[in-house]
């Protein structure tokens, strides 16, 4: 992990301990390497890092498409605690691979999910998207999954220059 994005990171990671939502974003397109700045930070801490694609899709794989929508936020936080449960810091989590909460059958706000986590434990998430111009935003304009956010209270560490 570049060492300005591990001391800007660490940092943020410490004072969203006093926010209403303790919530950090890594923020960059495929390739920007959120991944390996996650793996990082998982050495680094000892704490869970969770694939949420895959432990998501093995617990919905047997709800139907209703049921995938009602219960995925629910899900969501059985997933986290149960990672948390296991590690010695379980006040900070950090997920990878969030794409499925964007997925548009299901019906979710990506952002108010990953806020709605940060309440009770600091959430370090990966996001594929870039930050311009005041917004946060995931996708291009036109496909179904875009989304852009205002930055308005979020934390966010940006794996390139924005």
């Amino acid at each position: 992990m570049d060492g300005v994005i591990n001391e800007d990171l660490m940092l943020k990671i410490e004072y969203a301990r006093s926010l209403y939502y303790r919530l950090v974003l890594v923020v960059g397109p495929v390739g920007s390497g959120k991944t390996s700045t996650l793996r990082a930070l998982e050495d680094a801490m000892s704490v869970p890092l969770i694939n949420v694609n895959l432990e998501l899709s093995r617990r919905m794989l047997d709800l139907t498409a209703r049921q995938r929508a009602l219960r995925l936020p629910r899900l969501l936080d059985e997933i986290v605690a149960a990672a948390a449960e296991g590690k010695a810091a379980a006040d900070v989590v950090l997920l990878d691979n969030i794409e499925i909460l964007f997925d548009t059958r299901l019906k979710q706000d990506p952002l108010r999910i990953l806020q709605r986590l940060s309440r009770n434990r600091t959430v370090v998430a990966s996001w594929n998207g870039v930050v311009s111009e005041g917004f946060l935003t995931y996708a291009v304009p036109g496909h179904p999954e875009f989304r852009r956010y205002p930055i308005h209270d979020i934390l966010i560490v940006s794996l390139v220059a924005s």
